[in-house]
């Protein structure tokens, strides 16, 4: 049975159908069976102009007869056609109706292919009704803003983003307030397994657990070590210790100069929340007399972006 993890750029479009809509072009939910339901927004999605998300059949769709590309990558295909089968498509196609209850593709031609080759029925699409790719692009990002998306939904959402729409990461970070860092890192989700991607999208491990996770040298080893953070409930801290050492045998990650030195269960949980809130690496020491947080960032960006979350009411220069 597929399971899909989210619905990527279709997730960003108010769930409520245009005026006159056909009930077959209701969305529907996807989810993984055991998980938390997704938390509700803040801010409520901005109407789309022009835009619905449906869930179209394959069948009732027909190529860009003005499509450039002719020729696809054999084994990208491969490899795109058994991602669909194992964890659904993230990102939905883009399609303009016709007469008839028919649909031309705009945008997402691989996918459409990769779905028809996986022996799926129905595709996510945003169904456009104008012809306005820059309207649709700043409505979709604006969105993109005021949106709470798993982790996974996130990062197909700026994959979608940079494919479909020719955004640049810079011009992302600007619009939804991220540093390019911060977006790289999440983009990166997206190469881990089908398998760790289902925990991720679940729940069942955090987003620092997978880039923890990242490090490792290939499929095989990740999903080992993902299978024993939910079996032993290892915190993001040992992850990354684990990874690198490259112990993948359930030794003690510890360093053996550094096992005299005893850890309290409280500040290691302390300093795995602050990593998980300002997706970064966080160390957190505590000596006789006096405590030290060492908070790890990649760029003055990433600095920038991690003091704004310290204190989100001071204005930045």
């Amino acid at each position: 049975m597929n399971t899909r993890l989210g619905r990527g750029l279709g997730a960003l479009i108010p769930s409520n159908p245009a005026p006159g809509t056909p009930q077959t072009l209701g969305t529907k939910s996807h989810s993984i069976p055991g998980a938390p339901p997704r938390e509700k927004a803040g801010p409520e999605l901005a109407a789309v102009p022009g835009a619905e998300f449906a869930e179209i059949e394959v069948g009732k769709i027909s190529p860009n007869p003005k499509q450039p590309r002719s020729v696809f990558d054999e084994e990208a295909m491969e490899e795109l056609v058994h991602s669909v089968k194992e964890i659904g498509l993230l990102q939905p196609i883009v399609v303009r109706r016709l007469e008839d209850d028919k649909y031309e593709l705009v945008m997402g031609e691989r996918r459409w292919r990769a779905t028809q080759a996986a022996g799926l029925t129905t595709i996510p699409a945003i169904v456009r009704d104008t012809s306005d790719d820059v309207m649709l692009r700043d409505a979709l990002l604006e969105n993109l803003h005021r949106s709470q998306l798993n982790p996974l939904e996130e990062a197909a959402a700026y994959q979608q983003m940079l494919d479909d729409f020719g955004c640049t990461q810079e011009v992302l970070a600007t619009r939804i307030g991220r540093s390019r860092p911060q977006i790289s890192n999440t983009l990166r989700l997206l190469k881990l397994p089908a398998g760790v991607q289902r925990r991720v999208a679940a729940g069942v491990l955090s987003a620092g657990h997978a880039r923890a996770l990242l490090g490792l040298p290939s499929g095989d080893a990740i999903e080992r070590l993902a299978q024993r953070i939910v079996a032993e409930g290892l915190s993001v801290r040992t992850v990354e210790e684990i990874v690198a050492l490259g112990d993948m045998n359930g030794d003690d990650p510890t360093p053996a100069r550094r096992r005299n030195k005893p850890v309290a269960p409280r500040l290691v949980d302390l300093a795995d929340r602050l990593s998980d809130r300002f997706e970064t690496r966080v160390k957190v020491d505590l000596g006789k007399t006096k405590g030290k947080i060492t908070v790890e960032f990649a760029s003055i960006d990433d600095l920038e972006r991690i003091v704004t979350l310290m204190d989100p009411n001071k204005p930045t220069s």
